[in-house]
């Protein structure tokens, strides 16, 4: 039949009409799938897992739980087609390689160390960029995002500085207080000499 690609079993029948493939509706749900996934996400980190057998994969998702984040291996053709439907298409020449990526859902700061991290241990996963707050991120910026200190740890740190500065501000206003109260006492005893004489 002129036209039609067929298969056998359950895989993809596509129709070519006008010289054009249409997609199958598998193909459309997974790039719809992927741009959720993008649009859905405080950041998307892209790496290449060429060498890491389904264990380490298993360890690797493990790692990553802890900062809300989903590691999905995925066809970089269709993910093309959403970074650049989602308008990210300067991730488009990150994609080579067998590529899987990083929809983090928490801190982007803890993800990224778990990656550098697993990274460290694993020299086969590749940190390629990603995406932050709508800017796309080459390697080595998400190298330095993996250096910053956690949220939680930024978090502590300015809890520590308010009760500080409000330690000191409670001491300030203190201070004139006992210096009144010093005062009325030395006035009353001064006052008590007086009429006693």
């Amino acid at each position: 039949m002129r036209g039609v690609r067929q298969t056998d079993g359950p895989r993809t029948v596509r129709f070519l009409l006008g010289g054009e493939a249409v997609p199958s509706a598998s193909n459309v749900a997974e790039v719809e799938a992927i741009k959720g996934r993008l649009e859905g996400s405080v950041a998307a980190l892209l790496t290449e897992y060429r060498g890491l057998d389904v264990k380490d994969l298993f360890e690797l998702r493990a790692s990553l739980r802890g900062s809300q984040t989903e590691y999905r291996v995925l066809k970089n053709t269709l993910t093309s087609i959403a970074v650049q439907e989602v308008g990210y298409r300067d991730l488009v020449p990150l994609l080579e390689g067998p590529i899987a990526v990083a929809f983090v859902h928490g801190d982007p700061v803890q993800a990224a160390k778990d990656l550098a991290e697993f990274a460290r241990t694993h020299p086969s996963l590749v940190l390629k960029g990603g995406v932050l707050d709508g800017k796309v991120l080459d390697a080595d910026e998400l190298r330095r995002l993996a250096t910053l200190e956690s949220r939680e740890v930024l978090l502590a740190r300015l809890a520590g500085l308010l009760q500080a500065s409000l330690q000191q501000t409670a001491s300030l206003l203190a201070a004139p207080l006992r210096q009144v109260t010093t005062m009325t006492t030395a006035l009353r005893d001064q006052r008590g000499e007086q009429t006693e004489q």
